[in-house]
């Protein structure tokens, strides 16, 4: 039985969906199984759930400013490294997982494939210099020079990488400097058989006739803005008065959308939910008529893959999209696409495609099957394990070899 540690900064774990999979499945395989990561609302310190041991601390958001990014990854990894040390009085660890953003934690690594010869596998979650480059687009160069020089020293400290989408991967092999059999893809598929669609509470339309809705980050880069100018042009332009838009996540920019609704009077037909609890996230999706993926196209949504859009397809929801590179790659045909940051389009697809009932049923169907058939979990599990069997093994060939 190997004791392996995961990292991740932005989201709190078992919140975290893709990271709380993955311990599952090193649980599953006989691992031991430590994290270290932000705490969520209300969490302990320190908890073990499901045996895995959470580790966590306190988040520190000083804001979205290039000063307020450098504050928040400088404390980050000071919190990350007490707490890796506390988590290490346990015993050594064979791998140290550590998933990005930011690409702040491969000295960690580095210290401890010093110490105890552990290996590092890097799961590649976002595109650090392209998120910069999505938020600040007219920022100076030097910022993402950095961030380039921060992620190709992850790779290069990697034993190996995982990769979220074939983007992503060959981002590994041209600037990571990876070869192949250095890199493995492992989508961020849902688990089909927890996210399903169940029975309809048509409360949740809030007298309306349908119900879209969001499930998500809300950051400057997610769009969310996109949907609730959306719903203005769906209401006010366009005359329909019987959608309802409910928007279910938080972020760093929850508070200026919310103002946001307000001010353009679409209080009672768009719902902020904040972070919702399963069971509400549940009852919302299987009441929901049409799912939203309004990210806007730019250096990082091109290229990164949506969970929220496989999360749609899994409760049978058809997709309004824009049409992203890695987005159809996702949905294929359970999605309507539109044309890259057209908000008005994107008000009229909404509309034609409540209006197309036998469609949605079509599409919501196709989606289902394609994450049963491809995209599940359980498809994935497979090959992040085996990146575990592979290093695992050549960490024993190397305590061998010397």
């Amino acid at each position: 039985m190997s004791r392996i540690l995961i990292i991740v900064q932005n989201l709190p774990v078992p919140f975290d969906r893709r990271v709380w999979l993955e311990c599952k499945a090193l649980r599953s395989a006989g691992h031991q199984v430590a994290v270290v990561c932000p705490k969520g609302d209300g969490d302990p310190g320190y908890q073990v759930l499901d045996d895995v041991q959470l580790y966590k601390y306190r988040p520190y958001a000083p804001g979205g400013s290039k000063i307020g990014f450098i504050t928040e990854y400088v404390y980050s990894f000071t919190a990350t490294a007490w707490l890796t040390l506390k988590a290490r009085r346990r015993g050594k660890f064979a791998i140290i997982q550590a998933c990005n953003p930011p690409d702040i934690f491969w000295p960690i690594a580095l210290w401890y494939r010093v110490i105890d010869r552990t290996r590092f596998v890097f799961d590649h979650h976002d595109l650090c210099p392209e998120l910069y480059e999505s938020r600040f687009p007219d920022g100076p160069r030097l910022p993402y020079r950095g961030l380039r020089a921060l992620e190709r020293r992850t790779h290069r400290t990697a034993a190996h990488v995982i990769s979220t989408n074939e983007s992503y991967r060959q981002i590994a092999l041209t600037r990571g400097g990876k070869s192949a059999d250095q890199v493995t893809v492992v989508r961020t598929g849902p688990d089909p058989s927890r996210l399903r669609r169940g029975e309809a509470d048509p409360q949740l339309r809030r007298g309306r006739r349908y119900l879209a809705a969001y499930i998500g980050v809300m950051g400057p880069q997610d769009g969310v803005d996109i949907v609730v100018r959306a719903a203005d042009i769906v209401v006010r332009e366009l005359g329909r008065d019987d959608i309802a838009f409910t928007l279910i996540g938080s972020g760093d920019c929850f508070d200026e959308l919310v103002a946001l609704r307000d001010e353009l009077g679409l209080a009672g037909h768009v719902e902020f939910t904040g972070r919702a609890p399963d069971e509400q996230v549940n009852a919302i999706l299987s009441t929901a008529d049409l799912g939203l993926s309004p990210d806007p196209k730019n250096p990082l949504n091109d290229l990164s893959t949506m969970n929220k859009t496989m999360e749609y397809m899994a409760y049978e929801l058809p997709v309004v999209a824009f049409d992203l590179r890695e987005t159809r790659v996702s949905a294929a045909e359970a999605a309507v696409y539109v044309e890259p940051n057209d908000v008005h389009d994107y008000a009229v697809a909404i509309i034609k495609l409540m209006d197309d009932e036998p469609r949605r049923a079509r599409l919501g169907k196709l989606g289902r099957l394609r994450v049963e058939q491809e995209l599940a979990w359980s498809h994935q599990e497979r090959a992040y394990l085996g990146v575990y069997q592979r290093v695992l093994a050549a960490g024993r060939r190397g305590r061998a070899g010397g």
